[in-house]
């Protein structure tokens, strides 16, 4: 199982540390007892944040009821099952991949740099497990990553790409951030592996990571948004418009009894 566990520091930018990533069995006991006693705190992210408000898109409160809203699609006069017929969407409909250009700027030297956020999961994953190493992830086999990469409804990535203004057709593309979101498709959606580049870290690139791929999954109708934070950031998350525990509703693990 993966969960997030994130670390502060002064600026925006966050990175996180899985603890699932350790290479031991997934048996050992004291791997388990680990994740039991450093459980993250489940946060939900509600529409009101303050970026959401300037959206075009309408959705429906989460104001209601995390589980209102849910059940709200199924049940009608709390005895009757509503079975909507699927609507079907023209493949035109669904939201193509995003390439925002997040920084511009020109070094001393006259190369030109660009940070620029994707939604297109282009991940390299042998440029992905260089930069665990920069941010100290423990290695994880790299089958289980390009799956986790895979079965992931949305990947979101930061490049760097530096060019010289005299050389056209020359440049370099460097991975800088990664985030990415599983989702039922429907309703829910919880990201996971938010990481960026150590010497990237203090520019508000951490921020503008998860605020994009927010974006991306709202304008997919996805509306529940949640993850799994370490105490340290939870005031981060709030600002982006995430609440601990709202509700009365607890994440729960599941753990093998030895």
């Amino acid at each position: 199982m993966l969960r997030s566990s994130l670390v502060a520091s002064s600026s925006s930018i966050c990175q996180v540390h899985i603890p699932a990533c350790h290479s031991k069995s997934p048996n050992n006991s004291s791997y388990f007892r680990q994740m039991r006693d450093e459980a993250p705190t489940r946060m939900i992210w509600r529409e009101d944040c303050s970026f959401s408000r300037k959206r075009r898109i309408e959705l429906c409160p989460l104001r209601a009821g995390f589980w209102d809203s849910i059940r709200s699609g199924f049940l009608k006069n709390n005895n009757t099952q509503v079975v909507e017929t699927p609507t079907t969407l023209l493949e035109d409909e669904e939201p193509l991949p995003q390439e925002i250009v997040l920084l511009e700027r020109t070094q001393s030297d006259g190369i030109v740099e660009q940070i620029v956020f994707s939604s297109a999961g282009d991940v390299d994953l042998y440029d992905l497990q260089t930069l665990c190493d920069k941010v100290g992830w423990p290695r994880r086999p790299l089958s289980k990553v390009a799956a986790s990469l895979k079965n992931s409804y949305l990947v979101a990535t930061l490049h760097s790409i530096t060019r010289l203004p005299d050389a056209e057709g020359t440049e370099r593309k460097q991975l800088i951030g990664m985030a990415r979101a599983t989702s039922d498709h429907a309703f829910n959606a919880t990201i996971w592996d938010v990481l960026v580049d150590p010497s990237y870290q203090g520019q508000g690139l951490g921020k503008a990571l998860v605020e994009q791929l927010i974006r991306a999954l709202l304008q997919r109708d996805i509306g529940n948004i949640t993850l799994f934070a370490d105490s340290k950031v939870v005031d981060f998350y709030k600002n982006l418009g995430f609440e601990a525990d709202p509700e009365g509703i607890k994440g729960m693990f599941w753990f093998p009894r030895f």
